[in-house]
C-alpha cells in the first residue's frame, strides 16, 4: 500500500470511529429527559414538525421523513420560512422537535419562542443544555458530542450522526409504542424494492393454469415429464384422486430414479416423489416464499389451497429472481 492510500484509510477510519464514539456516548447518556420527550410524542394529538436551519435542516427534514413512514406523522418547517406564511402549518397539538447544534441559531431560536407562546410543546435536540433554545424548550435532549471528526473540528460531522441516530432512536420507540406492524408500513410504502418485500404475495407471482404442471400419483413417470416440458417448469405437483397434495417430482427426484440404473418411464409417479413436500400458499408474503427457496436450496415450491389442499399453482425461483426477492 502506497502512502496517499495508507493516508486515506488513516483519515477514513479516523473519522468513523469519532462518530461511533459520538454516537455511543449518545446512547449512555439516555435517561428520563429521552423518555419524557418520546411519551410526549406518543400522546401527542397532533403532528411532529422538525426544524432546523443548515445541516440541522437537512437531518430535520430526514427525521421527520422516517417518522412519517413509521406511523407518526411529521412534517419538515424551515424556520426562515416560518417567518414568512409557513407558520400555518402548525396546528393546535403539534409537538415541535427543535434541532441546533448550538442552540443559539437566530432564526430558528427567534421561531421557538413563538411558538412557546401558543402552548406549544417544544423538545429541542442541541449540544448546548445552557442555550436560548434550550431554555425556550420543555425538554432538551443533549447530543454531548465532544469532538467533531473533521480535523478543524468545525464541520458538521459528529454532531450531525448523533443527532440522526436520536432521530431514528424516537422513531423507532414510537413503533413499538404504537405496535407499528408490518401491515402498517407496507400499506405507506407501495412502491421500489421495499415494496416488493412488504406487499408482494405468492398469488401475484405464482404460476397457475395451464402454467401450472399437475398429474395424479398413479401416473407414469413419462406423463410427468411431458407435462413439465410443455409447462417449462422444473417440477411438478402430484395429486391424489381428489385432486389433492400428495408430493412434488422435480428434475432431481428424475436424476435420482436414474441414477439407481432403472430407465423405466413407465414407473408410477408414487414410488419417485417426494412426499411430504415444502409447499406455501397463495397468501403467503413473497418474501416468505423466497426465504425458504434460499434457505432450502430447491427451485420450485408448489402453492395450494389452504382449505381444500389442492395445487393451485406453482412458484419458480425465477420468478422471484425476476422481482428482485432473490
Amino acid at each position: 500500500m502506497n502512502s496517499k492510500d495508507a493516508l486515506i484509510l488513516r483519515t477514513a477510519r479516523e473519522v468513523i470511529r469519532k462518530e461511533a464514539k459520538a454516537v455511543g456516548g449518545l446512547s449512555n447518556a439516555l435517561g428520563r429527559d429521552f423518555c419524557a420527550a418520546v411519551k410526549i410524542l406518543a400522546a401527542s394529538r397532533g403532528k411532529a414538525v422538525l426544524v432546523g436551519i443548515g445541516k440541522s435542516g437537512l437531518i430535520a427534514r430526514k427525521i421527520a421523513a422516517t417518522l412519517s413512514s413509521t406511523g407518526t406523522q411529521s412534517v419538515y418547517l424551515h424556520p426562515v420560512e416560518s417567518l414568512h406564511g409557513d407558520l400555518g402549518m402548525i396546528s393546535e397539538g403539534d409537538t415541535i422537535i427543535a434541532l441546533s447544534y448550538s442552540g443559539e441559531t437566530e432564526e430558528t431560536t427567534k421561531l421557538m419562542a413563538l411558538l412557546s407562546k401558543q402552548g406549544l410543546k417544544v423538545i429541542s435536540i442541541t449540544n448546548n443544555p445552557a442555550s436560548r433554545l434550550a431554555l425556550a424548550s420543555d425538554i432538551t435532549l443533549d447530543l454531548g458530542v465532544k469532538e467533531e471528526a473533521c480535523p478543524m473540528n468545525i464541520v458538521p460531522t459528529s454532531s450531525t450522526t448523533a443527532m440522526l441516530a436520536l432521530g431514528d432512536a424516537i422513531a423507532v420507540v414510537l413503533m413499538r409504542l404504537k405496535g407499528f406492524t408490518s401491515d402498517k408500513f407496507a400499506r405507506l410504502h407501495p412502491g421500489g424494492n421495499l415494496g416488493k418485500l412488504l406487499n408482494i404475495r405468492v398469488a401475484d407471482l405464482m404460476r397457475k393454469g395451464r402454467l401450472n404442471p399437475v398429474v395424479k400419483e398413479t401416473s407414469p413417470l413419462k406423463a410427468a415429464l411431458k407435462i413439465m416440458t410443455a409447462t417449462a417448469a422444473g417440477a411438478a405437483s402430484v395429486t391424489d384422486a381428489r385432486g389433492r397434495l400428495r408430493g412434488f417430482f422435480t428434475d432431481g427426484d428424475l436424476r435420482r430414479h436414474l441414477q439407481t440404473g432403472s430407465f423405466d418411464l413407465n414407473i408410477p409417479l408414487s414410488a419417485v416423489m417426494t412426499r411430504n413436500p415444502l409447499k406455501v400458499y397463495p397468501e403467503t408474503m413473497a418474501m416468505d416464499a423466497a426465504r425458504i427457496i434460499s434457505e432450502r436450496k430447491v427451485d420450485n415450491l408448489p402453492v395450494i389451497d389452504k382449505k381444500t389442499g389442492r395445487p393451485v399453482g406453482i412458484l419458480d425461483e425465477k420468478d422471484l429472481l425476476r422481482e428482485g426477492l432473490l
